[in-house]
């Protein structure tokens, strides 16, 4: 069994995905590279491994059961554990949605991936995490899942998005509901949020690099024993609900 850190990332190919990758691995973490698409997984790990990373491609789409379940033997067979779950895959479902003319399938589409797929991807590395001394799991969520946040009058709370500002939000509450169900265990479960970065997710339209965007979940991968769990973060401290 390893004695480094064993890290798994999903939606790593690129963007933030990819720099918390990064981030872990500069940290002296060997970290697996989720992705569904072969190509870009494979030059992502190569990428990786250029810069010293110890990275290794894991198959991975989080809307299927059969391949999440290889995912996690994968990583049983070659480390017997894993120590941190980063889930970042997500998409938006395009644009516009207002709730007045959305599809209800794109709905569906969106909470699979958002929602779903990481209930899916959390339960079956449960066993390995388990086997952890100090397991962390973070759940890339946004602002715009913030009730409080989207309530307020007049802030800037992004574009009316049907499907994927309240996926956040369902994240956020089946997140606690892992934190409440894992309170007498040594997992340390939160939220980041990366802030609005330059993505193909947006369209690069964000503010904010992908490197600023990585350094909320990696901190929060790296949470000391007795640290926060069941909390929602940004850089700026903590996110009301």
């Amino acid at each position: 069994m390893s004695e480094r850190t064993i890290a798994l990332v999903t939606g790593a190919n690129k963007g933030i995905g990819y720099e918390i990758a990064a981030g872990l691995g500069g940290l002296g973490m060997t970290v697996g590279v989720g992705a569904r698409d072969a190509e870009r997984r494979d030059a992502a790990v190569a990428k990786l491994r250029a810069a010293g990373v110890d990275a290794f491609g894991v198959p991975l789409d989080v809307t299927d059961d059969a391949g999440v379940t290889a995912a996690a033997a994968l990583i049983e067979e070659r480390f017997g554990r894993l120590d941190v779950l980063v889930n970042n895959a997500g998409i938006t479902g395009g644009m516009p949605q207002e709730p007045t003319r959305v599809d209800p399938e794109i709905i569906r589409t969106v909470v699979e991936t958002n929602v779903i797929g990481v209930i899916r991807v959390t339960n079956a590395m449960l066993p390995l995490l388990r086997r952890s001394a100090s397991p962390r799991i973070v759940n890339m969520s946004s602002t715009v899942g913030s009730l409080t946040r989207q309530s307020a009058a007049g802030d800037d709370t992004g574009p009316i998005a049907a499907a994927y500002s309240p996926s956040k939000t369902f994240l956020n509450a089946v997140t606690l509901q892992y934190a409440k169900e894992l309170s007498d265990t040594n997992i340390l479960i939160n939220m980041a949020c990366p802030g609005y970065c330059a993505t193909d997710l947006n369209g690069f339209r964000g503010h904010r690099t992908p490197e600023q965007g990585a350094v909320a979940a990696i901190r929060l991968a790296t949470l000391p024993d007795g640290g926060p769990t069941g909390a929602f973060f940004d850089d700026e401290g903590t996110i009301p609900w």
